[in-house]
């Protein structure tokens, strides 16, 4: 039926929103998350690992945007079965449309248990159509129409999502040890990223460039100047990250300024970048998704939240953020100099001396 509608209103679908699954059951829980960011993948990793570990095979099946990169990130995550891709933005038809193909997915997966990690409305109705008997979710406005918890407290609803899950899991009695993501990586691609970057001097400074939104980000002479210092006053190597959209920017940066060896890191895949980040023994960045992945390869982050609240969730971020905190045009009130005052002191250590 989803095709037919798709059809008859002329929507042009990515092969992986439109490929229907065959109809098995390779987890009875599914977890949804629908926040479209790598980092969201990230900080939602423990409460997916606490749902696992009180859901049939300690496993379950784990459904994101595609733009969240979870399939690549999840790969090696033994709480996870698997991972499957939907769409839910766009105008309205659209919207309409993905959740009818949402509907289908759900449906044909057989799952009875479906936990909804957003306040958002349409997952908690998809799931309710496609007929899952358990919907657990946090019950904030409309939701609570659709799921079968009782929620959590209406006077969470202005709070951050991380809070809001944390109530959930009390709610639910849902264990929760800690909200460290810890993510696993390949010993393959360690191997892999150790290899090609041996020659490379220690410290490895990893610098993370580029955010989702502009108001996150530092403009091209602020980082200019900083990797300008850095490179000055760092004897290692120092890797730019920002995925094949900041490729150009990174080379731009390196070959404007000089001083110790600097890698555009920019064209290696997401798994790749854990891997590096796993290696690496400093992470320097914006709010970022190659932040929290930095948080997740459990490597000191120090993360520059200028417009946006200071993310809590692990001991390895260490924000900096401008003189009166985060606020709008707060990213031009953090200067090179004060990020660099910053970071000195670590800008010879090894994380992990041989």
């Amino acid at each position: 039926m989803a095709r037919q509608v798709a059809r008859r209103l002329g929507l042009r679908l990515k092969g992986h929103i439109a490929t229907f699954d065959a109809a098995i059951n390779v987890t009875p829980s599914a977890v949804i998350q629908v926040k479209p960011g790598i980092g969201d993948v990230i900080w939602h990793l423990p409460f997916v690992r606490a749902i696992a570990a009180v859901s049939p095979g300690r496993q379950v099946t784990f459904l994101a945007p595609w733009t969240s990169g979870a399939k690549e990130l999840l790969a090696a995550e033994p709480s996870v079965a698997e991972t499957l891709y939907f769409a839910h933005s766009g105008s309205e038809l659209r919207r309409g449309l993905y959740m009818l193909l949402l509907i289908a997915r759900l449906r044909r997966r057989h799952f009875r248990q479906i936990w909804i990690l957003d306040r958002t409305t349409r997952p908690a109705f998809a799931a309710k159509l496609a007929g899952i008997p358990e919907r657990i979710g946090l019950g904030l406005g409309r939701q609570q129409s659709y799921i079968t918890n009782p929620g959590i407290d209406q006077s969470h609803f202005h709070d951050q999502p991380i809070d809001w899950l944390i109530a959930l899991m009390a709610a639910m009695n849902v264990p929760l040890p800690t909200t460290e993501p810890d993510l696993p990586v390949p010993a393959a691609t360690l191997a892999k990223i150790g290899e090609m970057y041996k020659s490379h001097l220690r410290p490895w400074i990893v610098l993370g460039i580029g955010a989702s939104h502009p108001d996150k980000d530092w403009s091209d002479m602020r980082w200019l100047e900083f990797l300008a210092n850095l490179r000055r006053r760092c004897d290692g190597t120092i890797f730019l990250i920002g995925g094949p959209q900041n490729h150009a920017r990174a080379r731009d940066l390196i070959e404007h300024t000089v001083g110790t060896a600097a890698v555009n890191a920019c064209d290696l895949t997401l798994i790749e970048v854990v891997a590096l980040l796993r290696l690496a023994d400093l992470f320097i960045g914006t709010d970022s998704g190659p932040m929290n992945l930095a948080v997740a390869a459990a490597t000191d982050a120090f993360a520059l939240f200028g417009a946006t609240p200071v993310l809590k969730y692990s001991k390895f971020i260490h924000p900096i953020v401008p003189e009166g905190g985060p606020s709008p045009g707060g990213m031009k009130r953090i200067s090179p100099a004060a990020v660099l005052a910053q970071v000195k002191p670590l800008l010879s250590r090894v994380k992990n001396p041989k």
